[in-house]
C-alpha cells in the first residue's frame, strides 16, 4: 500500500510518501501556508507537489480531538477538516494516526473508506448561497415532503432557509411590476415546523451566530436517511454546550418527519429552556431574483394547543389549499406532560419547556411532525393529523426510514470500485432521486417531480423535460413509481389539448412548465438580471417537452411492457401529442418538404432569428428528428395492437383515418439542414450565423456559461451567432443509440456521411459554454459513444460533482438539478457499464473508466431482474427467471438464479 503522511500545522505541511507502506519515506515536502490564499488554494499546493506520484491513502498525524471527526487541523488560526478536503482533492482517504493506532493501518483506511462511501459531510459555518447550497444537498424527504437540511436553531434571512415543500402544493399570485401584470404559480413553502433552540437560565432564545458558534458538523447518513448535525456553543455569558441534532423523514408514513435535539451542558449547571416552534408567517423567499414578486401565499386560519401537542392550520390564498400542521415535544427528562406550555402568536405557536440540568449530562427532546394538506387523497379532509401525531415516535419513524432505505439501496445501489468520489455522489444522486418522489408510488398524490426536486424554489417547483432525465432510472428499478409520473401526464391530457386548441392546432400541446394543472407556466417576459430590463420570454416555444413526454411513454411500455397502460393511457397519449405536430407541419411546394416553425430547441439561447418580429425558429433539427421517430413508433404500435384497442384510442385522441395518412406522409418528409460535412444544423439557418470568440469573452468575463446575460449587456443577442446554452441539434443520440438515430434520418430522406458524429460532437462542443447542467452529461455520453473517452469522463465527472460543487455558481442554493442527477446514474449503467435498455433484449458493451475496478448494478427490464457485474475483462450477470443478453456481438442464454460470466475485449 502507498501511503502520504501528513503533519499539517498552522503554517506548514508537511507531507512524507512511502511508496511501501512501513518503510522508509523516499521523498519529503515542506510546503509553506500561504496566508494570502485560500485555505483551497494552498491545499491545492499539496495536490501539484504530489503529481505523478501514486498513493492510495493518506495519514494525518495531528488531527484534533473532535466527537464528529479526527482529521480536523489548525491552519492559519482557523480550522479545516483536512480529511474530508484532500478526500475531494486527491480521492483517497485520510486516516487519523490515533484510528491507526487503534484499529491497524488496513482496519483504519477500510473503516474510513466504508464511511466515506455512505455519508454526505460539511464541517464548519457557511453564509450565503454557500451555505444554502448546503442546505439543499442535505435535504431530507420522502417524496411527499421535503425538507432543507436548515439549522434548526434558524430563520429565514440572508444565510438560512429552512424551507419546508409537499409534493403538488401550488399557489398564484399576481404582481404588478413596472407596468407589468405578473401571474406565477409557485410550489408553496409551508410553515417552518423544524425550528426548535435552546436558552440558558431564562435569558432570551438562542440565535445563530458565528460569534457562539465555535464549531459545528453535518452528517447526512445515506444509508437510513438521517441528517445529524453537532454543534459546539460558547456563549457571551462563558456557557458552553454541545448540541446533537438528528432529522429524519417517514419513508412509509410519509406525512411524518421527527427531530431530535440533544443538549449536553459541558461547562455548568443551571436551567435549560427548550422553544419549539410552528411558524406561520414564512414566505417563498429562497430564490432572491423572485423577491421582486408577491411571495406570500399562506393564511393562517387556526391553532389548537392540547398539553404537549399544537397544531397550526392554514389555506393557501388563490388555491385554497387546506393544510394543518402538528407538532409534538416529548422528552425522557421531562416526564410530566403538564411542564410543557404553549403560546399562540399572531401567525405560529411556541411550546416551551425549563428543567434543571447538570454540566456533562445530555438532555434529550423529540419533536414529532406531521404535515397534512387537502390535495393528498388518503386523507382530504384532514382527519387522521391527530391520530397520526399520537402513533408517532423518533424510534418508530428512524426505523421505518432505516427500513426502507436498506431495501432501496438493495435492489437500486450502484457499486463501483476504485473511485471515493464517484461513489459517494452517484449516492447522493441516487438517495435524492427518492427525496424527491418516493412518496408518489403510492398513486394517492397528484403530483410529479419537480426539475429542482422538494429542495427549493428555483423554476418555482415546476415540472419541467427533466422527467426525461430521470424516468428511465424510476422505469428500471421502480416502474410504478415511473407510471405514477406518466399518469401525472396523462390527467393534464385535457389542459394540453386546450393548450394546443388556444394556439389554433389540433391535438395536445403539453406546457413548458407545468405546475397544477398543467396550464402554461412558462412567462411572456422575464426580467434580466444584469440590465433590469424586461426581455421576451419564448422559452414556451420549447414545444419538443411533448416529445420527450412520448419518449417517457415508449421507454416505461419498452421497459416494463405493461400493455395495460399502452392500451388505457399511453397510446392515447401519444396520438395526442402526434395530431399537434400534424397540425404544426405545413408542406414547402419549393423543396416538396414539410417545415415545422414557431419552436425552440432545448437550447434556449436561441428563441427567433435576429432582426426578426416573428418569434421561434425553423425547423429545429431535434424537434424534427423527434417527431418523425414519434410517427414511426406509433405505426409500429399500431402494427402489434389489437385494432379496437387502437381505436378506442384514436378516438379518445380525435385521430382519425385522414390524420394517420398525414402522419405517414409528413414523418419521412421533415426538413433537415446538413451540409457536406454531416453537421446537421441546430436549426434552418444556423449555418449563416457568425460565430463568437470564446477566448476574448472569457478573459473579460471569467465565466460565460451565461452567455445569454452577456451579450444582452452589451446590446447583442445570442440570436445572432452560433452559440449554444446546451446540446440541442445532437440531443437524439442521447436519447437513442447511434444507428437509432441515424436510421430515422434516412427515413426522412437524407444519407449521412462517414465521421458525421465526429465532426457533430466537434463542431457544437466548440460553440456551447454548458450554461444548463444537462449539457455536460449530454456531452459525456456522446465523447462516449464516439469513443473520446477522456473527454466523456471530465463531461461526466463535472456534471456528477455540480451540484455537490455547485459549479453554477449559486444555483443549487435554489435547489438540486434532479435531470442531471437522474442523467448521471443513467450514463454510468448505460454507457460505462455498456447495458442498453434500448433493443428487445439488454445489450452490453462495457467501457468502464480506466480507474475503475468494478461495477455493480441491478436493473428490472421487461419483468426480469438482472444483477451485472463488470471489470475490465468480464462481464458476470445473473437473472432470476431464463432470459436473453446480448455481450458484444453474442447472445447468450441464461438460467435462471445462475451467474454466467463473459470475458469481452475492453
Amino acid at each position: 500500500m502507498k501511503l502520504i503522511r501528513l503533519r499539517i500545522e498552522n503554517d506548514t505541511m508537511a507531507i512524507a510518501y512511502h511508496p511501501v507502506s512501513g518503510q522508509a519515506a523516499t521523498a519529503n515536502y515542506l510546503i509553506a501556508y500561504n496566508p494570502n490564499q485560500a485555505i483551497s488554494e494552498n491545499l491545492e499546493n499539496i495536490k501539484i507537489r504530489l503529481a505523478g506520484l501514486q498513493f492510495d491513502a493518506a495519514i494525518l498525524e495531528n488531527g484534533l480531538s473532535y466527537p464528529f471527526s479526527d482529521t480536523i487541523v489548525g491552519v492559519n488560526y482557523d480550522r479545516i477538516d483536512v480529511g474530508l478536503a484532500l478526500t475531494n482533492l486527491l480521492n483517497i482517504p485520510v486516516v487519523s494516526q490515533a484510528a491507526v493506532d487503534q484499529l491497524g493501518l488496513t482496519a483504519a483506511i477500510k473503516a474510513k473508506s466504508a464511511y466515506l462511501k455512505w455519508h454526505l459531510d460539511y464541517y464548519g459555518q457557511y453564509h450565503g448561497v454557500r451555505n444554502n447550497g448546503q442546505e439543499a444537498m442535505l435535504t431530507i424527504g420522502n417524496g411527499y415532503l421535503g425538507l432543507r437540511g436548515a439549522f434548526l436553531e434558524s430563520h429565514a434571512d440572508k444565510d438560512n432557509y429552512p424551507g419546508t415543500y409537499v409534493a403538488g402544493v401550488f399557489d398564484q399570485e399576481t404582481t404588478t411590476l413596472h407596468n407589468h401584470q405578473v401571474t406565477n404559480e409557485d410550489l408553496v413553502n409551508l410553515p417552518n415546523a423544524q425550528f426548535i433552540t435552546f436558552g440558558i437560565d431564562q435569558q432570551p432564545p438562542f440565535q445563530l451566530n458565528e460569534h457562539d458558534l465555535q464549531d459545528v458538523y453535518r452528517s447526512l447518513d445515506l444509508r437510513t436517511g438521517m441528517l445529524t448535525t453537532t454543534k459546539l456553543i460558547q456563549l457571551a455569558s462563558g456557557h458552553q454546550l454541545r448540541i446533537r441534532s438528528q432529522k429524519v423523514a417517514n419513508m412509509r408514513d410519509w406525512h411524518r418527519y421527527s427531530i431530535r435535539y440533544q443538549v449536553t451542558p459541558l461547562n455548568f449547571t443551571g436551567s435549560l429552556q427548550i422553544y419549539s416552534e410552528i411558524d406561520g408567517s414564512v414566505i417563498n423567499g429562497n430564490v432572491s431574483r423572485y423577491n421582486v414578486f408577491d411571495q406570500h401565499h399562506l393564511n393562517t386560519m387556526g391553532i389548537e394547543t392540547a398539553a404537549n401537542t399544537v397544531y397550526l392550520s392554514g389555506q393557501t390564498k388563490s388555491s385554497r389549499i387546506n393544510y394543518t400542521i402538528g407538532a409534538k415535544l416529548t422528552s425522557p427528562d421531562v416526564p410530566v406532560i403538564k411542564n410543557f406550555n404553549s403560546t399562540q402568536q399572531p401567525q405560529g405557536v411556541q411550546q416551551t419547556v425549563s428543567l434543571a440540568v447538570e454540566a456533562g449530562k445530555t438532555y434529550t427532546f423529540d419533536k414529532d411532525v406531521v404535515i397534512a394538506t387537502s390535495n393528498a387523497h388518503d386523507d382530504p379532509q384532514l382527519t387522521h393529523v391527530q391520530a397520526e401525531l399520537s402513533q408517532s415516535s423518533f424510534d418508530n419513524t428512524a426505523s421505518v426510514s432505516k427500513d426502507y432505505w436498506e431495501h432501496t439501496w438493495r435492489t437500486t445501489d450502484i457499486k463501483v470500485r476504485g473511485d471515493i468520489t464517484s461513489q459517494r455522489l452517484l449516492r447522493v444522486n441516487i438517495y435524492h432521486s427518492f427525496v424527491s418522489a418516493a412518496a408518489l408510488e403510492s398513486g394517492q398524490l397528484d403530483a410529479s417531480v419537480g426539475a429542482r426536486g422538494l429542495h427549493g424554489e428555483a423554476y418555482r417547483g415546476h415540472v419541467f423535460w427533466d422527467e426525461m432525465f430521470i424516468l428511465p432510472f424510476y422505469t428500471m428499478h421502480r416502474p410504478e413509481l415511473a407510471k405514477q409520473l406518466l399518469l401525472y401526464r396523462y390527467r393534464r391530457l385535457p389542459a394540453a389539448r386546450k393548450n394546443a386548441q388556444a394556439e389554433g392546432y389540433a391535438g395536445a400541446m403539453y406546457p413548458w412548465q407545468s405546475a397544477s394543472k398543467g396550464d402554461e407556466q412558462a412567462q411572456f417576459t422575464h426580467l434580466n438580471p444584469i440590465t433590469k430590463t424586461w426581455d421576451p420570454d419564448n422559452s414556451r416555444l420549447q414545444r419538443h417537452v411533448s416529445l420527450d413526454i412520448a419518449y417517457n411513454v415508449w421507454f416505461y411500455y419498452h421497459v416494463t411492457q405493461d400493455r395495460d397502460f399502452l392500451n388505457q393511457y399511453g397510446m392515447e397519449m401519444l396520438l395526442s401529442i402526434a395530431a399537434f405536430w400534424i397540425s404544426k407541419a405545413t408542406y414547402d411546394q419549393q423543396t416538396g418538404r414539410y417545415n415545422i416553425s414557431g419552436v425552440m430547441g432545448p437550447d434556449e439561447f436561441h428563441e427567433n432569428y435576429p432582426n426578426s418580429t416573428k418569434a421561434g425558429l425553423k425547423n429545429n433539427a431535434y424537434t424534427n428528428i423527434m417527431v418523425a421517430w414519434l410517427f414511426d413508433i406509433i405505426t409500429t404500435f399500431k402494427a402489434q395492437m389489437p385494432q379496437a384497442v387502437f381505436q378506442k384510442a384514436a378516438q379518445a385522441a380525435h385521430f382519425d383515418a385522414d390524420t394517420s395518412h398525414k402522419m405517414t406522409t409528413i414523418g419521412h418528409k421533415l426538413t433537415l439542414e446538413i451540409n457536406r460535412r454531416g453537421i446537421i444544423a441546430q436549426f434552418e439557418g444556423y449555418f449563416n450565423l457568425p460565430t463568437l470568440d470564446f477566448q476574448a469573452y472569457r478573459q473579460k468575463y471569467g465565466d460565460i456559461s451565461r452567455m445569454d446575460r452577456i451579450l444582452k449587456a452589451e446590446d447583442k443577442t445570442p440570436d445572432a451567432y452560433q452559440v449554444a446554452k446546451q446540446a440541442d441539434a445532437l440531443m437524439a443520440f442521447y436519447n437513442f443509440d447511434v444507428p437509432t438515430v441515424q436510421a430515422i434520418i434516412e427515413k426522412m430522406g437524407y444519407q449521412l456521411p462517414s465521421e458525421y458524429l465526429t465532426h457533430n460532437i466537434q463542431y457544437y462542443l466548440a460553440r456551447t459554454t454548458h450554461g444548463s447542467t444537462l449539457s455536460r452529461i449530454v456531452y459525456a455520453v456522446l465523447n462516449q459513444l464516439d469513443d473520446n473517452d477522456d473527454d466523456a469522463w471530465k463531461l461526466f465527472s463535472e456534471a456528477l460533482a455540480s451540484d455537490y460543487y455547485d459549479i453554477q455558481g449559486g444555483t443549487t442554493a435554489e435547489g438540486i438539478h434532479l435531470g442531471v442527477m437522474g442523467a448521471t446514474l443513467n450514463l454510468v449503467t448505460r454507457n460505462f457499464g455498456g447495458v442498453s435498455p434500448l433493443g428487445t433484449h439488454l445489450q452490453v458493451n462495457p467501457q468502464l473508466p480506466d480507474h475503475w475496478q468494478t461495477l455493480k448494478f441491478k436493473q428490472l427490464f421487461r419483468g426480469v431482474h438482472y444483477v451485472f457485474v463488470i471489470d475490465h475483462h468480464r462481464v458476470t450477470v445473473t437473472a432470476d427467471q431464463p432470459s436473453t443478453v446480448q455481450i458484444g456481438n453474442q447472445q447468450y442464454q441464461l438460467q435462471a438464479k445462475k451467474p454466467r460470466t463473459i470475458t469481452y475485449n475492453d
